[in-house]
């Protein structure tokens, strides 16, 4: 859910939506037409410059792999204010992604809010969504790791005002969310009945991850109807997962992905 180093060597393009908003991306265009194309969906707080998203962009173009990466509502380089962002709206952004600029058969890599949305995007995108690789998936993380960690007066802070103001470690300090917010995210809860995903699933968690413990990967997996789904625990990894091993095993990851599920209709 954090900002990562930013790698600002992308001219990104815009997609218009709803006439005044827009959507930052960058799409390397497929040369091997039987691999399906990449997508990435980013941390919260974070975008597409990131080291991760940027190691799969350079993996994929020496596969001749398309690759798509975008920034959310009020993330880098797209339009609005983070504090009008909700999940229903990153997940719009998502799908306007899908239909609108990529092609064919689709592999989405979601990164911590991103682990969560590409779930929620394969659910409303059956036909296209062949394959997941979820980077410390955070799926409800609002209500299991935020709600669940507020403090009494945090809890009256957000009452009285509608909002409240979290520390984090990360570039950027710290962050408002808002009562709006959490509320709006229950609608979009996944882990607390089957999860209708059938298409292949891999999860890599850091078991020294502050952030979203490996647990929470692991009940993921437990509430994938999926019968291909696999979990790989990094002793050492923390929640960001960038080091150059740990690249290393996201693009192997990727690459086997990309493997299982080419030609796949």
């Amino acid at each position: 859910m954090s900002q990562e180093p930013q790698m600002k060597n992308v001219i990104p393009c815009q997609l218009s939506r709803n006439g005044t908003d827009f959507i930052a991306y960058s799409r390397n265009e497929p040369q091997v037409k039987n691999l399906p194309e990449v997508v990435f969906l980013s941390g919260l707080r974070s975008d597409m410059m990131g080291t991760k998203a940027s190691a799969l962009a350079k993996l994929c173009e020496e596969r001749g792999q398309g690759f798509t990466r975008f920034d959310y509502y009020g993330h880098g380089l797209s339009s609005g204010d983070f504090m009008d962002g909700t999940i229903g709206i990153w997940l719009e952004d998502t799908l306007e992604i899908i239909d609108r600029i990529t092609e064919g058969p689709l592999i989405l890599v979601g990164s911590s809010l991103g682990g969560w949305l590409m779930c929620l995007a394969a659910l409303k995108r059956p036909e296209r969504v062949k394959g997941l690789v979820g980077i410390a998936p955070a799926p409800d993380f609002t209500e299991e790791l935020m709600r669940a960690s507020f403090s009494n007066q945090q809890e009256q802070e957000l009452k009285a005002h509608g909002l409240i103001h979290l520390p984090s470690d990360y570039e950027g300090g710290d962050y408002i969310i808002t009562s709006h917010f959490l509320d709006e995210a229950r609608e979009h809860q996944i882990l607390h009945h089957p999860i209708s995903i059938h298409c292949p699933v891999h999860i890599l968690h850091g078991m020294q991850d502050k952030d979203v413990p490996w647990e929470m990967g692991q009940r993921l997996m437990d509430h994938l109807e999926s019968e291909d789904v696999q979990l790989t625990l990094i002793k050492d990894g923390d929640h960001r997962l960038s080091s150059p091993q740990q690249l290393e095993i996201l693009r192997n990851a990727v690459n086997a992905m990309s493997e299982k599920t080419k030609n796949v209709d």
